[in-house]
This record gives C-alpha cells, sequence and structure tokens, in this order.
C-alpha cells in the first residue's frame, strides 16, 4: 500500500469504514462510493444548512451547500447538467437537482474528513461510474432466474471462502482491491455485494484492524 493509499486508510478507519470494498480506481484515482460517504456523515455528525440553489434550469442545477462538523465547516458547489456531466439513457428519469445536491455534500464530507483531493465520490462524474463493475455482467442471456441466483451465490461464497483464506489485514485488503475481485463483485446483485463487503470487513476487525469511531 503507498502513502496516498495508507493515508486514505487511516481517515477511513477512523469513521469505522475499511479501505477495502469502499475504494476502487478509475485511471489512477481513488473513487469512494457514494453510500459510504453517507455513513461516514452519520458517524462524524455532519450537519448541513439549508442548500443554496445557484442555477434553476429545466436540464441544469447548480447547488450550494454547507457542512459542519464540530467546530469545522466547508462548503461546495455540486453541478448536473444534461449531457454534458450528467448522462441518462432510455426511460431513465432525470433527477438534476438530487444530482447536483449529492455532488455538494460528498464533496463537503471529503472535505471535512480531510479526503479532499486524495478521493472522489462515485457521484463526481458519470465516467467513474460506469468504470464501476455493474452487476449481471457475464451472467448468460436466458438463463433460468433460479439457475442465475445460484451463480451469483456461488461466486460470493467463493469470495467469502478467499477472505477467509487471508492470514493478514494486508492479505485481505489486497484481496479486495485486485481487479478480479471487483470484476467478481461487480456481477453479483447488490445484496449480496454488500454482504461480502461487510464480511470482508468483519475479518478485518477479527485479524486486528483498528475500528475507531469518530469523537
Amino acid at each position: 500500500m503507498n502513502a496516498a493509499d495508507k493515508q486514505i486508510s487511516d481517515i477511513l478507519a477512523k469513521y469505522g469504514e475499511p479501505f477495502a470494498g469502499n475504494i476502487w480506481r478509475v485511471q489512477g484515482n481513488a473513487v469512494i462510493y457514494h453510500k459510504a460517504l453517507e455513513r461516514i456523515a452519520a458517524q462524524a455528525k455532519i450537519t448541513y444548512d439549508m442548500p443554496t440553489i445557484l442555477r434553476s434550469e429545466r436540464d441544469e442545477a447548480v447547488i450550494l451547500v454547507t457542512g459542519h462538523m464540530g467546530e469545522r465547516s466547508e462548503w461546495s458547489i455540486g453541478e448536473a447538467l444534461i449531457d454534458v456531466n450528467y448522462r441518462v439513457s432510455g426511460r431513465q428519469a432525470a433527477y438534476v437537482y438530487a444530482m447536483a445536491e449529492k455532488r455538494a455534500k460528498d464533496r463537503v464530507i471529503l472535505k471535512l474528513i480531510e479526503l479532499h483531493g486524495l478521493v472522489y465520490s462515485e457521484e463526481e462524474a458519470d465516467d467513474f461510474k460506469e468504470a464501476r463493475p455493474v452487476a449481471g455482467k457475464t451472467l448468460a442471456v436466458g438463463k433460468p432466474k433460479a439457475e442465475t441466483v445460484v451463480l451469483e451465490s456461488d461466486a460470493g461464497a467463493e469470495l467469502k471462502a478467499k477472505i477467509d483464506a487471508a492470514k493478514t489485514i494486508n492479505a485481505v485488503t489486497d484481496l479486495m482491491l485486485d481487479a478480479g475481485t471487483q470484476k467478481n463483485l461487480g456481477e453479483l446483485p447488490p445484496g449480496v455485494r454488500d454482504e461480502v463487503r461487510d464480511y470482508a470487513k468483519a475479518r478485518l476487525v477479527a485479524l486486528g484492524w483498528p475500528q475507531k469511531k469518530a469523537a
């Protein structure tokens, strides 16, 4: 683990979140899941002022968000413009205000916990979401639903077995960051994927990972 990853890992550990399972990379950039940032915000007791809408159009929203953590305060702006930095496809509904708010809040969280510049939120750019493993990509078309569930369950069980076989904290972290593991996780349904990540976190704790809570 390089110095930057070690710094990221140490900060995440302060809020009870492991590096493995929460971080992946896109073109060398460390990216964190939005849900992980929401959990950290709750752990750190971050509060927000009423957002200020700076731009309001049918296809665009720009929102200013200010957050507070103890005596510290940070602000940031979230932007969402359809077909520029926010893409929708097919019948997918476009929620420009919700996306702009998510981006602004995620940036505020990263600033308050001192990860800004080291990690990007997955909501920062659609490119990050597209690079994230997508569930079900490699399952054969036309397979019966029951068989699909078995395949996904077997994959989850196999990953858990590999986690059990990892004898050190570094071994678990390396396993979860491995490109093959990330691909396998992406092929699982969200519920099973989260279960495997929680399993990895429990294994880290069992191996002595310092799970600390924010003051």
